[in-house]
């Protein structure tokens, strides 16, 4: 896959990572990496999202998301679903939604 393909994916975050500003740091961490996409809290006490970019940047903030999160987060597990290729960006930014 060439590093300019754009690829998609959905995300869901599990452990302490609600209350940590985890949204928050994952918006920043993609705006660095320009990725698009968003995350949200989950009634279960995880964070969901999708992201979208370029295949290695997206490769960087899965990573980051297994690895980093925010300072005061735990992070036990993420999942990583419905990996895709795309055309074009469906989003703008990357927002946090409520």
């Amino acid at each position: 896959m060439a590093a300019t393909t754009l690829i998609a994916v959905d995300f869901e975050v599990f452990g302490i990572v609600q209350g940590v500003f985890f949204r928050k740091y994952t918006q920043r961490k993609a705006k660095e990496l320009n990725i698009r996409g968003w995350c949200k809290n989950t009634d279960q006490g995880t964070v969901i999202g999708q992201l979208e970019g370029q295949h290695d940047l997206v490769f960087i903030i899965k990573d980051w998301l297994k690895k980093t999160g925010s300072p005061s987060s735990r992070i036990e597990k993420v999942e990583f679903k419905n990996e895709r290729e795309i055309q074009d960006y469906t989003f703008k930014n990357f927002s946090i939604k409520h």
